[in-house]
C-alpha cells in the first residue's frame, strides 16, 4: 500500500514520474485509390499504409502537492521516427481527402449561398481540389496551405489556426493538459483518480452533464486491488471518459493479470445505447461525432476499420477487414498494484463528406464517413522493471508461500511430541 501511493518515497513514483515503458505510436494511412470516380458519386476504394512507427517519450513536469491529497502535473510527449520498425518512410506520398477543403465545405454547407460561391471561386484560384497527394510526414506533422488564410479572411473564426495544418501537429512535443489526481495518502482506494483537468471538474464539450463527466483516472495506473469488473479513464485526446469492461484473467511474462477491453457500446449511438444521447447529433452506431472538440469540424473517432461498428460503414467504402485481433484495444493490468503490464490503445479518425451545393470542387461526392488513418499507442514492462514486478509480486509471494507450509510441516511433530509429552507427565 506505502509503494502505490503518489509519494516521492514510494516504489512506483519514478515509475509514475518517468515511465520507463517503451511506447510506441503506429500510424496505419488509408489511401484513396479511386478519387476522380469518387467526385462522380462512387463508392471509395480504399487501402491501408503503413504501419508508420514512432518512439514515444512521456515524462512529467511542473509536479506540484497539494494540501488536499492530490498532485497536479503536465505530461509532454515526444515522439520519433522509427524507420526499422516501418513499413515505409515519412516521405511517401499518400493519396487523402483534401481535409481543410473538403471539412471547411461541410461546416458551410448551411451558410448563404454567396459566401459558398465565394469560397468555391478562391479554391479555384488556389487550385485546391477535394483530394490531395501529399506525403506523410507533411499530413502528420504540418504543411503550409493558402487556403488557411483564405479561409480566415472570408470567415473569421472558422478555423482558429494560422500557418502549417497536421493531423498530429500538437500531439507532439506537447502536453495532454494539466492533470490534478489523488495522491492516495490518505485514502489509497483513490490514488491516481483525476480530481480535475485543466481545472475543470467536468467538460463541456456534450450534452449531458454524465457524457461531460471526467471519470476515472488519467490512464496510467489504477488504484490496488481491482476487482474484475470495470475500469475507467479520461482520454484529452478523445475528449472524454472511457470505460472499459473485464473481459478475462491471464498473465504477461509470469505476471497475473485482468485484461480490460471497449464494450460494443463505446461508440454506440442513443437509439442503441441511450446512455450516449448526450454525444450526439449521432449517425450510424460505432462512430462519435467529435466536432465539438475539433473546431467544429466533421470529424468522428472509431475502432480501426469500423470494428464493432454498423455493417453499413464498412460497406460504405472498400478495402476494410474489422477484426478483434488487429483492431480491438485491450489494457493488461497487474490487479494487485493497478499497474498496466502490456496495452495497445486503438483509434481511428475518420472525416465525414458529400457534395454541398454552391461548392464545385465537391462534385458528386456522395455522403460518407471516410476513415483517414487509425493509430495504436502501445508499450509494454519489459527488462529490468519487468523483473522487479516478478520478482516482488509473483516470485517473493510464491517462495513466503512455500515457507509458511514448511513451517507447517515443521511444525506438526514438534506439536505431536509436545502433546506426548504432556500427557505422559500426567
Amino acid at each position: 500500500l506505502q509503494n502505490v501511493r503518489i509519494n516521492p518515497s514510494s516504489i512506483s513514483f519514478q515509475m509514475w514520474k518517468d515511465i520507463p515503458v517503451p511506447f510506441y505510436l503506429s500510424v496505419h494511412f488509408f489511401e484513396v485509390l479511386n478519387p476522380k470516380q469518387v467526385l462522380q458519386g462512387a463508392k471509395p476504394v480504399l487501402s491501408q499504409r503503413g504501419p508508420y512507427v514512432y518512439r514515444e517519450y512521456r515524462y512529467k513536469t511542473n509536479i506540484t502537492f497539494h494540501d488536499n491529497d492530490t498532485v497536479s502535473y503536465l505530461e509532454y510527449r515526444n515522439l520519433f521516427f522509427q524507420p526499422h520498425l516501418s513499413n515505409g518512410t515519412e516521405d511517401e506520398y499518400v493519396v487523402v481527402p483534401n481535409i481543410l477543403m473538403m471539412g471547411a465545405a461541410v461546416m458551410l454547407e448551411k451558410l448563404p449561398n454567396i459566401l459558398k460561391i465565394l469560397l468555391s471561386g478562391a479554391l479555384a484560384g488556389l487550385k485546391q481540389e477535394a483530394f490531395m497527394n501529399r506525403t506523410v510526414g507533411e499530413i502528420m506533422w504540418g504543411y503550409e496551405d493558402p487556403l488557411i488564410d483564405t479561409i480566415n479572411s472570408l470567415v473569421p473564426g472558422l478555423i482558429p489556426f494560422k500557418g502549417k495544418f497536421g493531423l498530429f501537429i500538437d500531439f507532439n512535443n506537447s502536453n495532454t493538459g494539466l492533470f490534478t489526481v489523488n495522491t492516495g495518502m490518505k485514502n489509497v482506494s483513490q490514488v491516481h483518480m483525476v480530481d480535475s483537468w485543466n481545472g475543470l471538474k467536468k467538460v463541456n464539450y456534450w450534452r449531458s452533464s454524465q457524457c461531460n463527466m471526467i471519470n476515472g483516472t488519467a490512464g496510467e495506473m489504477w488504484p490496488p486491488f481491482m476487482s474484475p469488473t470495470s475500469l475507467e479513464f479520461y482520454s484529452p485526446d478523445s475528449c472524454r471518459s472511457m470505460t472499459l469492461v473485464y473481459e478475462q484473467s491471464g498473465k504477461f511474462k509470469g505476471v497475473p493479470t485482468y485484461r480490460f477491453v471497449a464494450p460494443k457500446t463505446l461508440f454506440a449511438n442513443g437509439t442503441d445505447y441511450p446512455p450516449n444521447e448526450g454525444f450526439c447529433p449521432c449517425m450510424q452506431s460505432g462512430i462519435q461525432n467529435v466536432s465539438t472538440c475539433r473546431l467544429n469540424a466533421p470529424m468522428f473517432i472509431s475502432h480501426p476499420h469500423f470494428y464493432n461498428a454498423d455493417p453499413s460503414l464498412v460497406n460504405a467504402v472498400e478495402g476494410l477487414h474489422p477484426s478483434k485481433d488487429q483492431h480491438g484495444l485491450f489494457l493488461d493490468v497487474h490487479p494487485m498494484t493497478g499497474i498496466p503490464m502490456n496495452c495497445s490503445i486503438k483509434l481511428q479518425l475518420n472525416l465525414y463528406i458529400k457534395q454541398v451545393s454552391g461548392i464545385t470542387q465537391t462534385g458528386k461526392i456522395k455522403p460518407v464517413v471516410l476513415p483517414l488513418l487509425w493509430f495504436a499507442e502501445s508499450g509494454s514492462i519489459e527488462g529490468s522493471v519487468l523483473n522487479q514486478f516478478y520478482n516482488n509480486l509473483v516470485l517473493l509471494p510464491l517462495v513466503l508461500d512455500y515457507l509458511q507450509y514448511i513451517f507447517l510441516g515443521l511444525s506438526v511433530p514438534l506439536i505431536i511430541s509436545a502433546a506426548v509429552l504432556l500427557a505422559m507427565s500426567k
